[in-house]
């Protein structure tokens, strides 16, 4: 685990940059990192396949260049020795691994490493859950998944969601779930109870919280 011990002043909101989806290509992962240092954001959060077809090297180098902390999860496209070699190369953290806390906003999450789109939903919740206990006393919290959730808007794409993570949604009621997974409907954004559900893209989002 990850913490930022500085106090948090009154008002003081974290602000994060979150994307995804770039497969490769370095031409985004250098534009995300531009808009992260233009905007001061002091967190960049990647919802996996982070890697791809067009694999390039050094793909996270420039957030790092740019001095921005990084945490992850890893997509479909990445396997299990990639998130090892991503997290260890760059000394970023796998929120499958480490969920984190900064400025009093817990963050955890769940990967899809080697095509795993949809392991055991009772494992899947279980382990957020388990995640979400070690933060449930922060005021605000994140929760981070590659694939979306069931019954989510990023379904209407015809590829079903997570039962497992639609559940830790309904049950832990983080304040923001963001996924990916589903280009075409990149930007989909609703509320389940008050848990804020945004599938993010490689074009990215910046939240603050």
């Amino acid at each position: 685990m990850e913490r930022n011990n500085s106090l948090k002043e009154k008002g003081e909101k974290l602000k994060i940059l979150a994307a995804g989806d770039f497969h490769g290509e370095s031409s985004v992962s250098k534009k995300l990192a531009e808009r992260a240092e233009k905007e001061n954001v002091d967190l960049v959060i990647l919802i996996g396949d982070i890697t791809g077809p067009v694999q390039t090297k050094n793909i996270i180098k420039p957030f790092i260049d740019k001095k921005k902390k990084v945490v992850f999860v890893p997509g479909n496209w990445e396997t299990e020795e990639d998130a090892e070699n991503l997290a260890g190369l760059y000394g970023i953290k796998n929120l499958e691994k480490n969920y984190v806390a900064y400025k009093g906003v817990g963050i955890f999450g769940i990967g899809s490493a080697d095509w795993n789109l949809y392991p055991d939903d009772e494992k899947t919740f279980s382990h957020l859950r388990k995640q979400h206990e070690k933060i449930k006393n922060l005021e605000k919290k994140i929760m981070i998944s590659h694939i979306h959730a069931a019954g989510t808007k990023s379904e209407l794409s015809g590829i079903p969601g997570s039962d497992g993570v639609r559940k830790a949604i309904d049950k832990l009621q983080p304040d923001l779930f963001l996924a990916g997974h589903i280009h075409e409907l990149e930007g989909a954004e609703e509320k389940i109870g008050k848990t804020k559900v945004i599938n993010v893209g490689k074009r990215g989002r910046i939240f603050e919280i």
